[in-house]
């Protein structure tokens, strides 16, 4: 009994001394790192919340800060159409059996004149029956008269990109001046073009005209530009943002529609969420330390608009963003109940990450009653976040792994309710879960010998840990 009591009291001492030596320190310093990049976002939040409200308050459209001029439909009525500009427009697919006749649809439904536009379908299915089915509806459009093109690859290097790239080689393509992307899912309404192309006709330094998805972005590219930017790179899973920051580079301008909407489809599943992502976090995380040097050395844009791009564009919202949501809220304030000796300032436990909610909360009020799932959520897909930036700027492991997001259209509820429930091993995410242990053990430390009260927040969130973890996310989809 006296031999146990002394090898603990020895265990205890060797704790002590490697606590205040080692420990203490390093936390210390990880806390100031976190403050720091705490400070570094709440900053950009703020600037962005300003910014958007003195556009509100100003009235500033793009209308008004551009010349634009609606088409003349009644050059059309009249069987002329020499004042419209060709429009290519690109839908890439993969294997999209529940959606490739919505996005075809759609576009073949665009109201431009059928001589100025040209409608091409990159399908990369490996699928045979899905093969098929979409070269049967661009026959069937071709039916009626529009000029749609069928093309496939042998292979598919370079994923979306490569058959973005593949697409713009066609000999017919030369004749195009500007250049729409449409992901399978996109649904834009008649008159997209008819809004968008005045932009790029009457501005000739604009290079692209971002709309707006019911759930992100979409847009038209001057195909000059896109030819001098270096055209489509499959060297990172966000080929798109590759090819704007290039054009940004070259001095093009951008316009954003923002009442200018295009629908498609969120993620039908968590693990399609989970995938795409990563591939949002992993790919621009990849660009910026392949471009960061690129980005510096440019002698054709400000010191303004590099400091822009470097700092506020990437490192801050690409990377600071992920790392100091998981890093500083899901490990290192947990830890201070476990080191009781290194204290965070309220400033900086409370009211950082209060303004950060606020200013979140400012651009989408309607979801003010979700704001406590919100937070748990946000701060439980952290990890994967943040693994997957890491991933990036390492360029290790799954750093260009492409899953394409799987979508369901139309038959999203039907489908989903006939979809058996995978077995719990198959959703597990072992990360997820012992960090939810790590919190649940600190926050029962809290309870017996902290001071600080953070374990209804600990708890909290290692539930929301634990929920991620054990894949109870988006298992099933509602049937009505």
């Amino acid at each position: 009994m006296e031999r146990r009591e002394a090898v603990a009291a020895h265990v205890a001492t060797v704790w002590r001394v490697i606590k205040a030596s080692v420990v203490v320190p390093l936390l210390q310093a990880a806390v100031a790192v976190c403050l720091a990049m705490s400070a570094m976002l709440v900053v950009e939040k703020a600037y962005m919340a300003v910014v958007f409200v003195l556009i509100k308050a100003t009235g500033r459209r793009p209308e008004k800060q551009y010349k634009w001029e609606p088409m003349r439909d009644d050059d059309v009525e009249l069987g002329g159409s020499a004042s419209y500009p060709t429009v290519l427009v690109q839908i890439p697919m993969f294997n999209e059996k529940e959606v490739y006749n919505l996005s075809i649809g759609a576009a073949c439904g665009l109201s431009w004149p059928a001589d100025r536009i040209i409608i091409q379908v990159l399908d990369d299915s490996t699928d045979p029956l899905v093969k098929e089915l979409v070269a049967a509806e661009c026959r069937r459009w071709a039916s009626k008269g529009v000029n749609i093109n069928y093309e496939i690859r042998d292979n598919r290097n370079g994923y979306k990109a490569g058959a973005l790239k593949e697409g713009m080689k066609r000999s017919y393509v030369k004749h195009c001046d500007y250049v729409v992307i449409f992901d399978a899912d996109f649904q834009p309404e008649p008159d997209f073009l008819c809004r968008a192309v005045p932009f790029l006709l009457h501005n000739p330094d604009v290079a692209l005209v971002q709309a707006r998805w019911k759930f992100g972005t979409a847009g038209i590219w001057r195909i000059a530009a896109l030819d001098e930017a270096g055209g489509w790179k499959d060297r990172t899973t966000v080929e798109d943002m590759d090819l704007a920051v290039r054009a940004s580079l070259k001095g093009w301008k951008f316009i954003f529609l923002g009442d200018l909407k295009v629908q498609n489809e969120l993620p039908s599943t968590f693990k399609a969420y989970r995938y795409q992502q990563h591939r949002w976090s992993c790919g621009p995380a990849n660009l910026f330390r392949k471009m960061l040097m690129e980005i510096a050395s440019n002698k054709k844009v400000t010191l303004w608009k590099k400091v822009h791009l470097i700092y506020s564009f990437f490192f801050v919202r690409k990377v600071i963003a992920h790392v100091v949501t998981f890093i500083f809220f899901c490990v290192i304030i947990p830890a201070t109940v476990l080191v009781p000796e290194v204290e965070i300032p309220k400033w900086g436990a409370i009211y950082i990450p209060s303004i950060i909610t606020i200013l979140n909360v400012v651009g989408s009020p309607r979801s003010l009653h979700l704001l406590v799932f919100w937070i748990l959520f946000e701060n439980a897909m952290s990890l994967h976040r943040t693994k997957a930036t890491f991933i990036g700027l390492l360029e290790a492991g799954r750093v260009n792994e492409w899953v394409v997001t799987e979508k369901l259209g139309v038959a999203m509820k039907t489908k989903a309710a006939k979809k058996p429930r995978t077995r719990i091993g198959e959703r597990m995410h072992l990360l997820e879960i012992w960090t939810g242990a790590y919190l649940v053990f600190c926050g029962c430390c809290d309870v017996a010998f902290g001071r600080n009260h953070f374990y209804i927040f600990l708890f909290l969130q290692a539930l929301a840990f634990f929920v991620v973890g054990f894949g109870y996310v988006g298992i099933c989809v509602p049937s009505s």
